[in-house]
């Protein structure tokens, strides 16, 4: 009895986390969007090959993944990972959103970061650069003023 507790309480962990994405990620458009109106931020697409491209890999390592870039994140973005992995599966419907975004907004390659005002429209397009947090935080905060 305890390990079957134990299995259903394991499993529940592992759905959870799914469903949230990677820390501070979503991966609903949707709810992405309502979150940024809501909290009146700028919504940072991510649209990556997180298991394969080799520039979508620095990029998470150089920068998302820093503290800087997290504590910016937390207080002026809402992130959205938009993920084209190749070893991992998703499931159909966000394998369906991703690419219905990838065609919307014309990805061509991988990593490439749109960004959108609170109202949902596109005021920037972002990818890998160097610099760290630092570089790319400049960048995110020059769209802040694009209608």
């Amino acid at each position: 009895m305890k390990t079957q507790t134990f299995c259903s309480l394991l499993f529940t962990l592992f759905v959870g986390s799914l469903m949230a994405g990677e820390e501070g990620w979503l991966t609903s458009h949707a709810k992405a969007l309502e979150k940024a109106k809501a909290e009146n931020k700028l919504l940072l697409m991510d649209f990556t090959g997180s298991d394969w491209c080799g520039w979508c890999i620095r990029l998470d390592k150089e920068v998302f993944s820093q503290k800087e870039f997290k504590e910016y994140a937390e207080k002026n973005l809402v992130l959205l990972k938009l993920d084209f992995p190749r070893k991992k599966a998703l499931a159909a419907s966000e394998k369906k959103q991703n690419s219905e975004l990838a065609d919307k907004y014309s990805i061509k390659g991988y990593p490439t970061v749109i960004v959108l005002n609170a109202e949902g429209t596109q005021v920037g397009q972002l990818g890998y650069m160097q610099g760290g947090p630092a570089a790319f935080i400049a960048e995110v905060e020059k769209l802040k003023t694009k209608p």
